[in-house]
């Protein structure tokens, strides 16, 4: 096994705890006040990371970078975005429902892929895509 599997195992994993602690969370609050303050978390613990990792001299890099810069403002700004979106699904619905039509993001990455990069996928690989979209929706709506 990779370790890139692994990895990607963990996010999915943590993944899930956003949305459970998430809503545990959110009863009875702002869910963009909500999403700001864990914004602010994990930046924190972020910056920790980079400290923790001795990495902390590279900001200078990224930040002399203006494309790059760029990209990764926009990144966060879609991050952000999303999470806002994200909380306030799961503040009015049920994670049940509102996680799998999330995970529809790798559809739309994929796709994303395609068209702005010229990724190039499988038959297999896109019946996977089309399996991906046909689950989320059964299970969200089903």
């Amino acid at each position: 096994m990779g370790t890139w599997l692994i990895y990607a195992l963990l996010s999915a994993f943590t993944a899930a705890l956003v949305a459970i602690f998430g809503k545990i969370g959110l009863q009875n609050l702002d869910a963009n006040t909500a999403t700001a303050i864990r914004a602010v978390i994990m930046a924190l613990f972020l910056v920790g990371v980079v400290v923790v990792q001795g990495k902390l001299n590279l900001v200078s890099e990224v930040l002399a970078n203006r494309k790059a810069l760029l990209f990764i403002v926009l990144s966060g700004v879609a991050g952000a975005l999303s999470w806002l979106f994200y909380f306030l699904a799961i503040r009015n619905g049920n994670v049940s429902q509102v996680a799998p039509i999330d995970k529809l993001s790798v559809v739309f990455a994929v796709i994303l892929a395609v068209i702005l990069f010229g990724e190039k996928i499988s038959f297999m690989a896109a019946g996977g895509v089309a399996l991906i979209t046909a689950g989320a929706l059964m299970v969200a709506l089903g």
